[in-house]
Parts: structure tokens; C-alpha cells; sequence
């Protein structure tokens, strides 16, 4: 499956985004009851988008005793970032002006307003 396939569903994004966001392996009922909670997902529906994201390579899984610790995956993101590449130069050049308004916004001295008596 592409990497566009995977993360073209808005359940799979935000499992990453809930596993990335964390900072730490993530037990996968806590994904679920969380899902569950915003969305209404059931926990078998949850696993099988969890499965999805770890046959990809989005997501790593560890076992833990009878859990199973979710961590966001490596490998496929150079893909994402490859595919990526040519569209950078649409932005960059647009952050670049952003980054120099930015630092010209630094530099000059904070103006004050004052009232005109009416």
C-alpha cells in the first residue's frame, strides 16, 4: 500500500497523531478508548487501522505482557518525504520571505500609540 493510501484516512492520521504526540509508546486500548471517545470507532475497527499503520511501517508495535505498546514508525516517511521533494520549492521560497519579514519585524523598535486629544 502507498504511503498516500495510508495516511489518506483521517482514522490512521490521527492515530499518529495521538501516538507522535505522546512521545512515548502508547498502548494500543488506550488508542482505542480515545478514538472511541472522539469519534464513536469501535476498539476492533481501531486494530485493524492500527495493523494497517503497522504493516506500513507507520507504526511500530512492542508487546508489553498482554499489552501492545504503539510508537510511530520510520521507513515510510522517507517516502513521504521523497514524494514530497518536488512541490518544496511552491513553499520554501514563501517561508524564506516569511523568515526575513520575521527578522526585519526583530529589528525595528516596537512603535507606540498615542492619542490625539479630540
Amino acid at each position: 500500500m502507498h504511503a498516500f493510501d495510508v495516511l489518506g484516512d483521517p482514522v490512521r492520521r490521527r492515530l499518529l497523531e495521538l501516538i507522535a504526540d505522546a512521545g512515548e509508546p502508547v498502548p494500543a486500548g488506550e488508542l482505542a478508548a480515545r478514538l472511541h471517545e472522539e469519534v464513536g470507532i469501535s476498539h476492533p475497527a481501531v486494530s485493524q487501522h492500527l495493523r494497517v499503520l503497522r504493516e506500513a511501517g507507520f507504526a511500530t508495535v512492542t508487546p508489553a505482557g498482554t499489552r501492545r505498546l504503539y510508537a510511530v514508525g520510520e521507513r515510510p516517511w522517507a517516502e513521504v518525504d521523497a514524494w514530497l521533494a518536488r512541490y518544496r520549492p511552491f513553499w520554501d521560497h514563501r517561508l524564506d520571505a516569511l523568515a526575513t519579514e520575521v527578522a526585519r519585524g526583530r529589528r525595528r523598535p516596537p512603535t507606540t500609540h498615542t492619542e490625539e486629544p479630540s
